[in-house]
């Protein structure tokens, strides 16, 4: 199976597994030729404060995309990309981020996604969700999880 597009998921939790998600994606994109689809989704808080930190004029004008461009995990990401001549796109996104990853799968009709998260009990998962979970329960497409510490 020949892979098009690959939606790499990442969030705010995600800065310290930045290494591991771009080898992973680049293990799938490289030999099969993909292009990435990296998607940042931010909470209205979390997009609220990152527009603050990065000086955008204002809330109103700041472009989720453009947003997700300046952020520094995306930074990483497309420097490792851009060593290995893997195509991207950056998309980002304010919302619940489970679902703003699966309709965005669908937009951009991704073959796989891939997401970060940690090991958490069954007594966690329940309490407090898991957005990664989410993602594969609801998916349209194959979803590879990558694990964290």
């Amino acid at each position: 199976m020949t892979l098009e597009t690959i939606l790499l998921a990442i969030g705010p939790k995600d800065s310290d597994r930045i290494d591991e998600l771009a080898e992973a994606v680049l293990e799938i994109a490289t030999p099969s030729n993909a292009e990435v689809v990296i998607a940042h989704v931010f909470t209205p808080e979390e997009f609220e404060n990152t527009v603050d930190r990065l000086d955008f004029e204002n809330i109103s004008e700041a472009d989720p995309d453009d947003v997700a461009q300046r952020h520094g995990a995306v930074r990483t990401l497309t420097n490792a990309f851009d060593e290995a001549d893997v195509k991207y796109g950056i998309r980002g996104r304010v919302g619940d981020h489970a679902t703003e990853i699966v309709d965005l799968s669908t937009e951009v009709d991704a073959d796989r996604i891939v997401v970060g998260g940690r090991k958490r009990s069954p007594s966690g998962k329940a309490v407090f969700g898991s957005v990664a979970q989410d993602i594969m329960l609801e998916a349209h497409c194959p979803v590879t999880f990558v694990k964290g510490e």
